[in-house]
């Protein structure tokens, strides 16, 4: 398989992580992909030409996927704010499952497929003119996120609920309403998938993140289906994620 990543910045950041490539050869691909506490709109592309677009919900845990072979995946990765402000509207209903969207979204089938570069800054432009003509964002949502990806997930509900003034019990109902899990499960989930990239480097207990091993443990199962011994040996490459975070 072949796998590439583009991170944003500038406006567009504050709504997208980064767009992705991820290409199959001449078989099917079956892994597993693990919280990240975003969410994804993929384009499929198969004989040059966009097979179907798919926009995904949040991951809460583990889920499987499969492949086909001589298969193009273009994605992009969004922040949970995007919901709201790009898509307008709540993806509750999409937790831990995907929708197929009509092949003309976003004018994609009039976009340069070939060229990953070409096809995600035109994208990039679509998305960021969109924004522009929005009249306002909500700032208490807007530094709500903020804090939340910089943090990854390492403060509590009552600090952040203290910082932007915004009852924890309203922001809890936000997130049930919009994305179908609570405030702390997301900052769990964020945090959870920091200490990735240490697993997948063999450090199989993060120094800070953490109360103690069983704790680690016992979260990281919760959230991905294995310990962190099983996510580092990663056995017959079945996380994706692991395997693209991995320092060869």
């Amino acid at each position: 398989m072949r796998y590439q990543e583009k991170y944003t910045n500038g406006l567009i950041a504050n709504f997208i992580k980064s767009f992705w490539e991820f290409e199959t050869a001449d078989k099917e691909c079956h892994y597993e992909i693990l919280p990240d506490g975003l969410f994804d709109l993929i384009f499929e592309i198969r004989n040059e030409q966009i097979s179907r677009i798919f926009l995904t919900g949040v991951w809460t845990k583990q889920i499987k996927i499969s492949i086909p072979k001589d298969t193009r995946l273009i994605g992009v990765r969004f922040k949970l704010i995007a919901a709201e402000y790009i898509f307008k509207q709540s993806i509750k209903t999409l937790k831990n499952t995907k929708t197929e969207l009509p092949k003309t979204f976003l004018g994609a089938q009039n976009q340069p497929i070939g060229d990953f570069e070409k096809f995600t800054s035109s994208l990039s432009q679509k998305i960021h003119y969109s924004l522009k003509k929005i009249k306002e964002i909500d700032s208490r949502k807007f530094h709500l996120f903020q804090m939340l990806y910089q943090l990854r997930g390492e403060i509590t509900v009552k600090e952040i609920s203290e910082s932007i003034f915004w009852s924890s019990r309203q922001i809890n109902r936000y997130f049930n309403d919009r994305f179908g899990f609570s405030l702390k499960t997301f900052c769990n989930i964020l945090k959870c998938n920091s200490s990735f990239s240490q697993i997948a480097n063999g450090q199989l207990f993060p120094e800070q993140e953490y109360y103690d091993q069983a704790h680690f443990i016992k979260e990281i199962k919760r959230y991905t289906g294995a310990t962190p011994k099983d996510l580092y040996q990663n056995k017959n490459d079945r996380f994706l994620q692991l395997l693209t975070l991995r320092e060869f």
